[in-house]
């Protein structure tokens, strides 16, 4: 009998912080504000335009670098919107999801061996995919300053050696809602350059940046031709279950992930491709609404929490605003998340197991916004109750 089938380099992986937290909501009721997903829907027109595409019977296997309207729509958004222009046929390639882009662009570039620079705390499939492509993750940890979060310029440029072989950056950031600034992305170019080093710039929230402006790394001299950018239509359309994502580089690199990425999943999402070239054409209105919509609810909740007894991290960005529980007596995020739907009936992620460094983030969780506000108004009313015992 086998008894234990899983490689060496997977069993630090189990089941992942999100699929833990969402059962403990669904078993007790509580309010979810831990994983990272809205509970309205996307735009009408995008959604009818997925319902047209499946009438028109568009349901069989796409082109495998996406469809070419999909594609067009891509790269017209990122001329539009960063003054970044990539050829759609060839240096735009159609994912499922920015998770699988994320992995495909490791496994595509990475040998066994190989460093990548990373921030922590990180989006936790980036440490796993690092991990099957046999490569190292060197962190950089991000911490709490000013109401908000930094990183030490001297412990960036230590990360890096002569096998550094990615970059991988996360902007704005998940799950800080760190924007990163001109200055410290001038920073991290430079040191690409310095060490032949390609950059995986992971955008998906490239619309929700509330103070600051985001700045693609791409656009920075030199950067164009060794960057891998990568988004996707879940957080900006409120599609998070469609898993269209999208990289975009020069074509050498995109071919490289793309050489992974067909045997992944080889193509996805025929139906939603089309809705999501719609979505993507959206006037300008759409974009703005949405991020002051999110604002409002960011700000929403900051207040409730710091009402509440948190300390407050103001995110500049995303969808999640990350909580101090020492005012409330917690030392450790993980008993107090697990401990919090009995004692209050409110779902939270602990952001410790984003970092290799635990105890930087030992006392910090992580609450999701992008709820509707009764929602939203309800979490903080049951929180309210930690202040009170």
């Amino acid at each position: 009998m086998v008894t234990d089938p899983l490689v060496a380099r997977m069993r630090p992986f189990g089941t992942t912080i999100f699929a833990e937290m969402s059962a403990l909501a669904t078993r007790t009721g509580a309010v979810n504000l831990g994983q990272g997903f809205p509970d309205t829907d996307g735009p009408p027109e995008m959604l009818e335009a997925a319902v047209r595409a499946i009438r028109d019977g568009r349901n069989q296997y796409p082109p495998g670098p996406g469809i070419p309207e999909l594609r067009a729509a891509i790269a017209a958004h990122q001329r539009d919107f960063w003054g970044l222009e990539y050829d759609p046929d060839g240096e735009v390639l159609v994912t499922a999801g920015a998770t699988e882009a994320i992995a495909a662009a490791i496994l595509a570039m990475c040998e066994a061996g190989d460093e990548v620079v990373c921030f922590e705390p990180y989006y936790d499939s980036y440490a796993a995919s690092i991990a099957l492509a046999g490569a190292v993750r060197r962190p950089v940890t991000l911490r709490p300053s000013d109401g908000g979060y930094s990183f030490d310029p001297d412990e960036l440029r230590a990360a890096f050696g002569p096998r550094t072989r990615l970059v991988l950056l996360n902007s704005p950031h998940n799950p800080t809602g760190k924007v990163f600034t001109a200055e410290e992305l001038a920073l991290i170019a430079g040191l690409c350059l310095e060490h032949d080093a390609v950059a995986v710039t992971d955008e998906v929230y490239e619309h929700l940046v509330f103070d600051g402006a985001h700045v693609p790394l791409a656009g920075l001299p030199g950067m164009r031709d060794r960057t891998v950018q990568i988004s996707s239509a879940g957080k900006t359309f409120s599609c998070t279950g469609w898993k269209v994502g999208w990289v975009c580089g020069p074509a050498a690199l995109v071919s490289a992930v793309l050489r992974v990425k067909q045997f992944l999943t080889f193509v996805n999402a025929a139906p939603q491709q089309p809705a999501v070239a719609v979505a993507l054409g959206l006037p300008r209105s759409y974009f703005t609404g949405f991020r002051d919509s999110l604002r409002d609810k960011r700000d929403r909740l900051c207040a409730g929490l710091a009402d509440a007894g948190f300390g407050v991290l103001r995110p500049a960005g995303t969808y999640f605003v990350t909580a101090d529980i020492t005012p409330l007596g917690g030392s450790d995020g993980v008993e107090f998340c697990r401990s919090l739907p009995e004692r209050c009936g409110v779902v939270a992620v602990p952001t410790q197991v984003f970092y290799d460094d635990v105890a930087a983030g030992r006392r910090l969780i992580r609450f999701a916004f992008c709820k509707r506000d009764e929602v939203l108004d309800e979490a903080v009313a049951r929180l309210r109750k930690l202040s009170a015992a």
